[in-house]
């Protein structure tokens, strides 16, 4: 009998022993797949909730006389046929005293998030929120200031918002913060963004 008709014993012993070692990497696999997928909804959950939290602290600050509490939210179908959710807003009284509608778009760093405040018809800027920003440090995050900001309010939404680099002169002008009229541009053109693609489905849905 040769050699290579003689069964070897050690080979008969390895071939288990790598099935056993495939199968256990196979379900190593598995379990961290479904572990990461786990920690994924679990912390996309509690981030969406931190932002449903600041958003909803944001509201007395937008919209002046609100009640957080009697806030109503609406999922609305924007003119660009995507979906999104808009807040109706109520006095303590349960009045109708405005809205407050998502903005996100480009910045010069990275996505800007912005709330924007509105009165009642959606005709005038009540206040501007900015959420989230990566903007430059000492020049675009300046955007988020008061400044910056306050000037939006009471500004038409009939004419869209424009940036300059001097003196305002018409009613739609906002001076842009120094250094940064990249990241004021896109968070006027956001702003004009959003009531266009919010207003007319809101104003319908609230009646």
């Amino acid at each position: 009998m040769s050699e290579s008709t003689v069964s070897n014993p050690e080979t008969r012993t390895r071939r288990p022993s790598y099935l056993l070692q495939a199968w256990l990497v196979i379900f190593l696999s598995a379990l961290y797949a479904v572990i990461l997928v786990s920690l994924q909804i679990n912390l996309s959950g509690k981030i969406e909730a931190n932002k449903k939290k600041k958003t909803f602290a944001q509201i007395p600050l937008l919209v002046e006389g609100a009640d957080p509490a009697k806030t109503r939210e609406l999922s609305i179908m924007g003119t660009d046929g995507k979906l999104a959710t808009v807040l109706q807003i109520f006095d303590a009284d349960e009045q109708h005293i405005g809205w407050i509608f998502p903005g996100k778009g480009q910045g010069f760093g990275d996505v800007i998030t912005l709330l924007v405040g509105l009165d009642r018809n959606a005709e005038t800027l009540t206040g501007l929120c900015v959420l989230e920003q990566k903007e430059t440090p000492g020049l675009g995050n300046f955007i988020e200031d008061e400044p910056f900001r306050s000037q939006f309010t009471g500004k038409s939404t009939s004419v869209p918002l424009a940036v300059v680099t001097g003196e305002p002169v018409r009613a739609q002008d906002i001076r842009a913060v120094t250094g940064a009229t990249i990241s004021s541009k896109a968070v006027c053109d956001i702003v004009n963004q959003s009531v266009q693609l919010y207003r007319a489905p809101a104003l319908e849905a609230g009646k």
